[in-house]
């Protein structure tokens, strides 16, 4: 069964969408139905924040490394690329 939705939008916006539906040589209600069912895929599409990547987080921040200031760093890598 269809259900009826009513958005209000700007005139201009109207006028933009009516543009948008003439080019696709679609009604505006086709149009419309389209870009919905396009935002709704691309949507479903985004990464979720998981449980998973949450805890690996967690437990790389749990671990100390060697680290130094970045010009120490540069000047190793440097004196790396140098010795090879």
């Amino acid at each position: 069964m269809s259900k009826r939705l009513q958005v209000l939008v700007h005139e201009d916006e109207y006028t933009e969408i009516q543009g948008a539906a003439q080019t696709c040589r679609l009604t505006i209600a086709e149009w419309v139905r389209q870009a919905m069912r396009q935002a709704l895929r691309d949507s479903s599409r985004l990464p979720e924040p998981s449980v998973a990547r949450l805890q690996a987080i967690a437990e790389a921040s749990q671990h100390e490394f060697p680290t130094a200031d970045i010009d120490g760093m540069l000047r190793d890598i440097e004196a790396g690329r140098l010795a090879s």
